[in-house]
């Protein structure tokens, strides 16, 4: 408690010491003195104040930010059956060699892919817990939007094959379980990218998160 109010309360504390002094001491300062001082310290407290509420904008966004990460690394890469990735395994089953040429294809990206999400992952939490978020919390945005961005280039294509070959019911099934999670991802992520613009400069626009597409009905 005594920590809090050192930290929190140490203007409200000043200003009224000057102000007690302003009246003890009345015969001997003027309030032509005693008032423009109070008024400087306003204007010091008031941009303290701004600096302190955007401080903790910036270590709310930073949190925000490290959970969406640590969720699209747990849900949507790695062994997770929702993921992408586990669809286009299922595109084995298919009789097309092309199919299985690009489903090979995205396998072997996946490795890297998985090793790129899970490290992005763990350094967001690293900063986190150094506080360095507000030298990074751009940064990190920005490569999150990029993981995500090329993530999504497997979903559509993964779509479009879904589309043009006759998968099996349970792939469909699965996708649309797949999809449901992964838009609400998006719409999490956009909120944060709107909420970010509020206290940073960011090239970054919402809608260019895109969400994943139902499949027609066949």
């Amino acid at each position: 408690m005594t920590g809090y109010i050192i930290k929190r309360g140490w203007f409200a504390a000043l200003l009224t010491a000057v102000a007690v002094l302003g009246l003890i001491f009345y015969d001997n300062v003027s309030y032509t003195i005693t008032v423009p001082v109070l008024i400087v310290l306003l204007c010091i407290g008031g941009v303290m104040m701004a600096i302190n509420a955007r401080q903790a904008q910036v270590e709310r966004q930073s949190l925000r930010l490290s959970q969406l990460a640590g969720h699209f690394s747990r849900r949507f890469m790695g062994n997770s059956t929702v993921s992408v990735f586990a669809l286009i395994d299922t595109l084995f089953g298919l009789e097309n060699e092309q199919v299985w040429e690009w489903a090979r294809g995205a396998e072997m990206t996946r490795r890297v892919f998985d090793s790129w999400a899970e490290h992005f992952a763990e350094r967001v939490e690293a900063d986190l817990r150094g506080r360095r978020f507000t030298s990074f919390l751009q940064t990190h945005i920005n490569e999150l939007w990029a993981i995500n961005n090329y993530y999504y280039e497997f979903i559509e294509q993964f779509s479009e094959i879904a589309q043009r070959y006759e998968v099996p019911r349970e792939t469909v099934e699965r996708y649309h379980k797949f999809a449901e999670e992964y838009n609400l991802f998006v719409e999490n992520f956009r909120d944060a990218i709107n909420e970010l613009k509020t206290i940073a400069r960011t090239q970054l626009e919402a809608p260019s998160v895109k969400t994943a597409r139902e499949l027609a009905a066949s």
